[in-house]
């Protein structure tokens, strides 16, 4: 059966820490957890998306959160992609010339 694994990419347009304007910020949420600012890999939505689906990655929804104070914006896309194969359990092997299991009789 396939199984899936989710990420999260943020993309917030917030103030500038150095009062010069506004900046975007890009946050991407891997599946273990992880939280990366990946911003300094392209400064638009698409780069992002791109480089996420040359990982593999499916873009499954997008939302935006409208209820930000002033000019802030918060856009979320949900991505997806099959989750690696776990592998196969290894078969414990005996030894050659290893005894089997003795049993007692009588």
């Amino acid at each position: 059966m396939l199984k899936w694994e989710y990420a999260l990419l943020i993309r917030r347009r917030q103030a500038a820490t150095n009062d010069l304007g506004w900046e975007v910020v890009f946050v991407w949420y891997g599946p273990e957890g992880s939280m990366v600012d990946v911003t300094p890999y392209g400064d638009t939505a698409l780069a992002h998306l791109n480089r996420a689906g040359d990982q593999g990655w499916e873009l499954v929804a997008m939302s935006e959160d409208p209820s930000l104070p002033g000019n802030n914006e918060l856009h979320r896309y949900h991505l997806k992609r099959p989750k690696p194969a776990a592998p196969p359990p290894r078969q414990r092997m005996r030894g050659a010339g290893r005894p089997g299991r003795r049993t007692l009789s009588g």
